[in-house]
């Protein structure tokens, strides 16, 4: 069983950081791989980034010289740093579990996932 809870959203200015953090609960978390996904209203659930249990990872091409997404197994936690944050990535952030570790970026290969947590940036 795996549950996740998101944090770390909020309002910020165009240019921003925020830091969002999944935590995680079961003693396998170092085996898994995590991602994290978004949807804005009317849009469809997009692909951010995923890590693999020894750190390897990938991110949409729209993100990757601006987001960060890394791991502290200790604490079951998985984490999203976006820096210069733009209108466009204002959406709903969720965290997402590959138990099997397919190396995919579709929603459907991630089983379990968080509540989501709302990043705003205005203009």
């Amino acid at each position: 069983q795996v549950h996740l809870v998101e944090s770390g959203g909020g309002l910020v200015q165009a240019g921003g950081s925020l830091r969002l953090s999944c935590a995680a609960s079961g003693r396998a978390f170092s085996l898994y791989t995590m991602g994290w996904f978004r949807q804005a209203p009317g849009k469809e659930r997009e692909f951010v980034a995923r890590i693999s249990p020894t750190g390897g990872s990938i991110y949409d091409d729209f993100v990757k010289d601006r987001f960060t997404i890394s791991r502290d197994n200790a604490k079951n936690t998985v984490y999203l740093q976006m820096n210069s944050l733009k209108p466009d990535d204002t959406a709903v952030y969720y965290c997402a579990v590959d138990m099997f570790n397919s190396g995919r970026t579709d929603a459907r290969h991630f089983a379990y996932w968080g509540q989501g947590t709302q990043v705003t940036v205005s203009s």
